[in-house]
């Protein structure tokens, strides 16, 4: 039980001493980045979706590129 307790005073003591923890401005800017980021991504992902026809809807009358290509094997 001693080691327990010995490593949860180590950790704490690291955690608040040794850790060199961001500003408030700078975590602000980078939940901003890392927002603006995940919404492009997302934005891109869904765009290229929907030009390939990877919506899983087969009876949409919007069926992408792959759709159209795939008819002309059927």
């Amino acid at each position: 039980m001693s080691k327990i307790k010995k490593y949860i005073d180590e950790t704490v003591s690291e955690m608040v001493h040794q850790v060199s923890w961001p500003t408030w401005k700078e975590l602000q800017s980078n939940t901003i980045i890392v927002v603006i980021a995940t919404v492009i991504l997302t934005s891109l992902i869904f765009i290229m979706d929907y030009v390939f026809g990877i919506t899983g809807d087969e009876k949409g009358f919007w069926k992408g590129i792959l759709g159209f290509i795939y008819q002309m094997f059927k």
